[in-house]
């Protein structure tokens, strides 16, 4: 997309000068809200390689569109993204708010922190669009450019990595020092030569703690730096479009959308957790008020599908359709273990969608809810209902 200086602005042409536009975007990023940010020419991913290992493997599950072949050149070379690309700048935004306290009452799902705000695709991109129009205001002439998050295919922590902005832990996300791992990347390509910032990447700082790959409920690490999607809470909750294996539905516990666990374990977010973390996180992302963090469970299992887009509205939760949020609720429920939800749980077994029954079946299984669990059997006729109406009677 090209990017034009606004009528009348006055252009500092400083694209004869690469050390000189390099740091008028850091400043004019910094002025944007963002809280880091690192530039490196664009240049073949070193841990390509890797990638297509990890994907060999199966690691992606469902999540097949990342081994499209448009996908893989992509994040071998960020050129394929857009033609003529000189330059790549790496910004990261903070949304590291402390956690709030358990609000009374229940049962309560749990949502991952970064979208307890507005959601942090929409808000990177119009920074990144804005960052891209100061960077034609400075050279004087229209810029091509690609704003990229999270949803392009781009290796962003390495490239993160790379532009000086922290280092990939053991749990496969990016630490930036000061701020921790509570941070959303950003990417804007750019057709323009521009100096990089920094001189080497910030050196790795795990040594041998592994409090991240202990603390996983489901397992989901093979080994340090590599991470098995297919067994990871956020992609069970989120990516997942079926069924939740059942060996792993205790392991979700009450979480509803996304995974913070391996982060909150992590010694470099615990300044952040106590409120000392070196930066305010960024306006746009934090939470929402009311019980954003900890929603009431059995008032989520009610929602109806016009209920449901506001509940979702321009927050990350949106990736979610609302049968896969029922089901997460449905299991979070049966974790609570709170028998005060069996009439809504029984309400879901009799007249939503079978991905959704299926896994209230096995909650009112959890609360012991056999006459429920009888009773729909009489009547179910979805194969993969019945089965977990058996499984959760134990038949």
């Amino acid at each position: 997309m090209a990017h034009r200086p606004a009528p009348g602005a006055p252009a500092a042409q400083l694209g004869g000068d690469p050390s000189a536009l390099a740091a008028q975007i850091v400043a004019d990023a910094r002025a944007l809200g963002f809280h880091r940010v690192g530039i490196v020419p664009v240049a073949p991913a070193a841990r390509h390689d890797a990638y297509r290992a990890w994907l060999a493997a199966g690691y992606a599950g469902e999540m097949t569109y990342l081994a499209t072949p448009e996908h893989v050149a992509a994040r071998r070379d960020a050129r394929f993204l857009l033609s003529g690309a000189r330059t790549l700048v790496v910004c990261a935004l903070s949304y590291a708010a402390p956690e709030p306290a358990l609000p009374p009452g229940g049962p309560r799902g749990k949502i991952a922190r970064y979208a307890r705000g507005a959601d942090y695709h929409l808000v990177l991109k119009e920074k990144l669009a804005r960052l891209a129009d100061c960077v034609a205001v400075a050279v004087g002439r229209p810029v091509a450019a690609r704003a990229c998050v999270d949803t392009a295919p781009l290796l962003e922590r390495d490239e993160a990595e790379r532009a000086g902005l922290g280092f990939v832990a053991k749990n496969t996300l990016l630490i930036a020092p000061g701020l921790g791992s509570y941070v959303v990347l950003g990417e804007l390509l750019l057709d323009v030569a521009v100096a990089a910032t920094g001189d080497e990447p910030v050196r790795k700082k795990c040594g041998g703690c592994r409090s991240c790959l202990d603390a996983c409920p489901t397992g989901a690490f093979v080994d340090a730096f590599v991470l098995d999607a297919r067994r990871c809470i956020s992609y069970l909750t989120i990516e997942n479009t079926g069924a939740i294996p059942r060996a792993l539905r205790e392991a979700v516990g009450t979480m509803i959308f996304g995974c913070d666990i391996c982060q909150e374990v992590c010694p470099f977010n615990a300044a952040v957790d106590a409120g000392h973390g070196s930066s305010v996180p960024a306006p746009e992302l934090a939470p929402a008020p009311g019980a954003r963090a900890f929603p009431e469970l059995l008032a989520l299992l009610e929602l109806g599908a016009a209920q449901f887009k506001r509940f979702t509205k321009r927050s990350a939760l949106r990736r979610l359709h609302r049968v896969q949020l029922l089901r997460n609720v449905c299991v979070a429920l049966g974790n609570a273990r709170d028998v005060a939800a069996i009439p809504a749980l029984r309400h879901a077994l009799n007249r939503e969608p079978p991905l959704v029954r299926a896994h209230a079946a096995w909650a009112l299984g959890r609360l012991g809810d056999r006459d429920g669990l009888a009773g729909a059997l009489a009547i179910e006729r979805d194969a993969a209902v019945r089965e977990e109406i058996e499984a959760a009677l134990g038949g």
